[in-house]
């Protein structure tokens, strides 16, 4: 399975490369690579940049997720959730190279509406996040890591099951105002209410186990 996700992941830069190399003949010299909050362009750079931003940023998200393992502390192993690990690389490769195709379009075709393309991109990294956080075991790199987390094994699952509940959520909503055109600072909002809500249950949580004499009770 391994094997298999790093291959998809491969073939994903490879189609990445090879877009860069056929659109570059049609971009100029400089090309938009910033917008503000409204929008609009207010930064440009060389059009090799989009080569780094793109299929630059997936291989070394590839690098990353491949050296993470052997970094791994005893009993904070990723291998632990391997499967989940590995379609999150997946989901993460795939999502830099949807933002990248974004990039790409704006710097061949001209002014787009940027604001939605990449709320909704973010929307959906949201959602396929959430939708398997629930599953990704203890560790030190992946998941709502506070210190009520790592400090208890309990903790952690009912922080992550609630964690993913409410990033699923708040990704289809925050998907829907993208889609909309709402205002960024309505879509930021609600994109952080959903990713900071499990931080501060973490604590409540872990008090509330602390109290009551709890915090060794295997977790359920």
């Amino acid at each position: 399975m391994k094997a298999n996700k790093f291959l998809v992941a491969g073939v994903l830069v490879i189609l990445a490369i090879a877009a860069y190399f056929v659109s570059y003949p049609h971009l100029a010299e400089r090309i938009p690579l910033h917008w503000n909050i409204d929008g609009a362009v207010d930064g440009y750079g060389p059009r090799y940049a989009l080569l780094l931003l793109g299929p630059g940023l997936m291989l070394s998200e590839m690098a990353l997720f491949a050296l993470l393992p052997k970094l791994s502390p005893k009993r904070y192993e990723v291998d632990s959730f391997e499967p989940t690990y590995l379609h999150l690389m997946l989901v993460l490769v795939s999502m830099s190279g949807y933002f990248f195709g974004v990039l790409l379009w704006a710097a061949w075709t001209g002014p787009v509406d940027i604001n939605r393309a990449l709320l909704a991109g973010i929307s959906v990294l949201t959602i396929l996040i959430g939708n398997v956080l629930g599953k990704v075991r203890r560790n030190f790199f992946i998941g709502v890591r506070t210190p009520w987390t790592l400090a208890s094994e309990r903790v952690w699952y009912a922080t992550h099951r609630l964690a993913g509940k409410l990033a699923v959520f708040s990704g289809f909503i925050c998907l829907l105002l993208a889609l909309l055109g709402a205002a960024v600072w309505l879509w930021m909002t609600v994109l952080f209410a959903g990713l900071l809500t499990p931080v501060a249950y973490s604590f409540y949580y872990y008090k509330g186990l602390e109290k009551r004499g709890e915090l060794d009770a295997p977790a359920l």
